[in-house]
């Protein structure tokens, strides 16, 4: 089932309703769910590699903080902020100031930065980890055939 972009995510704390949230597809809802947006927002940074690491191994922390307390939303999320951090610092990597397209609509020349190259990876190598973890990929299923 995709992601519900119609809820009211102001007033929906989705630790005590979790049946509301759905997976959707990578990084759907990553800035809208709470309370796990408000815990997870202020570890997430990949600006240099030194704050990639600090930060992948922070949220990486925290997913296994919510797996322990058989937590799946927050699982999902911290897997989601690990998945962002790859795929921003990627985007920053390849475009300068993280644009793609130019003020046309036309894409932008590439200038490798290596340093978010290396902010990219440290990222990458935990979601690998997180998005092929057993416990989570079982409660992944678990809560898309009950919840959708």
């Amino acid at each position: 089932m995709p992601f519900d972009y119609d809820l009211d995510f102001d007033s929906i704390d989705f630790r005590e309703k979790p049946e509301l949230y759905r997976v959707g597809r990578g990084e759907q809802g990553v800035l809208l769910v709470e309370p796990y947006k408000g815990e997870i927002l202020p570890h997430w940074r990949f600006k240099t590699p030194e704050e990639a690491k600090e930060s992948s191994e922070k949220i990486y922390e925290m997913f296994l903080a919510y797996k322990k307390e058989d937590d799946f939303v927050g699982m999902d999320m911290a897997r989601k902020f690990i998945q962002m951090g790859y795929t921003r610092a990627r985007r920053y990597a390849n475009y300068k100031g993280g644009r793609k397209y130019d003020k046309s609509g036309e894409v932008n020349d590439r200038e490798i930065d290596e340093e978010k190259v290396q902010s990219a990876s440290i990222f990458e190598e935990k979601w690998k980890i997180v998005r092929e973890d057993e416990e989570y990929l079982e409660k992944k299923k678990h809560h898309q055939k009950k919840y959708g």
